[in-house]
């Protein structure tokens, strides 16, 4: 058991001493009707001699940030989910029972004010305190630092004391939501149904990564949780829904950094009758809506760069990028051992499964993805790395496939989708040679879903976003962890 401090056997005897007057150390219902922006942006314009002449009132909750008591009068200020308001409260206002039973609050304590509307000498709005209410007693005092805790490693392991003491926390976890609102309001505006498809699944399909595995006990069978939203949503294609959307959680069983997370949210979104030209569009549309809907700017410092979603997005291919970096054009006809020898000659290491695909998304990695920092649709793909999307017309080594990259991310994937039953057959073949000689990321075959093209599934273009690294660019915030409410953290020593 842990030893309490002095502080906290203090906050203790207090919370004792407010149940023998009868109340409730820890609170009950409270009906507030303000709120502290509220308050703060209507009357922040009136002068300090106007309210003389007002009687306006209001009621507000929250958290005591700060306390200065001066004997018989005090200042203190109530921190609500929309800022601080300051409070000033007189034994002269309140009496003195009251006033006693506020010298036993703390910083922490949350409590309800009822009173006047007034402005201080200062011009700070302010509530004369006309009825004080003990709500709830803080055991633990906050921390002591202005800026709340100084630890990165502890603001995400108790974010609920990050979000009381740091206010740029605070905002972030309010505008998430609002992001993805704009982006449901985005989408049911363009004529997409949001629908929901199952989280457990006994096959790894939709992207490359290694799972998490766990077990049903009545069926006695190991399943996954899922590692991507596509072959569900594609079979709601095939079922006539033509234009769906999901926004979940989904579970790569891979490491952690300050871009990557296990559990993140994803967006995945497929259209009847359109191809990678109609994802493009609709991708810049998304950025500028919420840019202008939520954010109100164009221009962003992520990461050490200057963003302009502003602008028309770029559009290059990858073989395009490599040689406008390296000079090697992967344009022409090669053998596997003559891209294995540039590969060595440009120090990229070859593993047993590499195709002359992979070693070209291999040099793309090495050495264009980095550089990529204006808003850049890359496309273009190898097919070998793209079990899922058709292949090119002119050129059948490469797929109709897009990337978004940003500040040198990846923010968004987008195909025209495979629909050909027998060419996707011989893709999921191809994929379990590579499980074969390796590449434990490669996926399952799944069945069903060529039974459900066989069906026909229209002519589609599809997309998937990584909605937590669309947050940090809007949120200016440079680690993934600053915008997860509750990122995985490593056990504490």
């Amino acid at each position: 058991m842990r030893e309490l401090t002095d502080q906290e056997i203090a906050r203790r005897e207090k919370a004792e001493k407010i149940r023998s007057l009868g109340i409730d150390p820890f609170g009950e219902k409270f009906e507030r009707t303000d709120y502290a922006a509220d308050i703060k942006e209507k009357y922040s314009d009136i002068e300090h001699d106007a309210f003389e002449s007002m009687d306006d009132t209001a009621t507000i909750a929250g958290r005591i940030m700060f306390i200065r008591k001066m004997g018989k009068a005090s200042f203190f200020s109530v921190q609500d989910k929309t800022g601080k308001m300051q409070v000033y409260i007189s034994i002269n206002d309140i009496g003195e029972e009251a006033y006693n039973l506020f010298k036993t609050a703390d910083l922490g304590d949350i409590v309800g004010v009822y009173g006047k509307i007034m402005k201080t000498r200062t011009g700070e709005v302010t509530i004369k305190c006309l009825k004080y209410t003990h709500l709830v007693k803080a055991l633990r005092p906050l921390p002591e630092k202005f800026h709340g805790l100084t630890d990165i490693e502890e603001r995400y392991r108790r974010r609920y004391v990050d979000l009381i003491m740091n206010e740029e926390s605070k905002k972030v976890a309010f505008m998430r939501p609002k992001i993805i609102r704009c982006i449901q309001n985005y989408m049911d505006g363009k004529g997409f149904t949001e629908v929901e498809t199952p989280v457990l699944t006994t096959l790894l399909t939709g992207a490359s990564a290694r799972p998490f595995v766990t077990h049903h006990n009545t069926q006695d069978l190991d399943m996954y949780l899922r590692i991507a939203l596509e072959l569900p949503l594609k079979r709601l294609l095939v079922g006539g829904m033509e234009a769906v959307y999901e926004i979940g959680r989904v579970f790569r069983n891979e490491g952690m950094d300050p871009k990557h997370n296990p559990e993140f949210t994803l967006m995945e979104a497929y259209l009847a009758y359109s191809d990678l030209e109609g994802m493009m569009d609709l991708t810049e549309g998304m950025y500028k809506s919420i840019a202008e809907n939520v954010v109100g700017k164009t221009i962003y410092n992520w990461c050490g760069n200057e963003i302009d979603l502003g602008k028309p997005f770029k559009r290059v291919s990858m073989v395009e990028a490599i040689k406008e970096k390296t000079g090697i054009d992967f344009k022409a006809e090669m053998t596997l051992d003559e891209a294995k020898e540039l590969a060595s000659k440009h120090n990229i290491e070859v593993e047993d499964h590499f195709s002359v695909g992979h070693i070209i998304n291999a040099f793309f990695e090495k050495y264009v993805e980095e550089t990529l920092i204006e808003p850049t649709f890359l496309y273009g793909h190898p097919v070998e790395i793209s079990p899922l999307t058709k292949k090119n017309k002119q050129d059948p080594r490469f797929v109709d496939r897009f990337e978004l990259f940003i500040g040198g991310k990846e923010f968004a994937n987008a195909y025209t989708e495979l629909n050909d039953p027998i060419d996707q057959l011989e893709r999921f073949e191809d994929q379990l040679k590579e499980r074969n000689l390796g590449n434990d990321e490669a996926n399952d075959i799944d069945y069903d879903f060529i039974e459900a093209l066989e069906y026909g599934m229209p002519p589609a273009g599809g997309i998937g976003y990584g909605i937590d690294r669309l947050c940090m660019l809007f949120t200016e915030s440079d680690s993934i962890r600053d915008v997860i409410l509750f990122p995985t953290m490593k056990e504490r020593k």
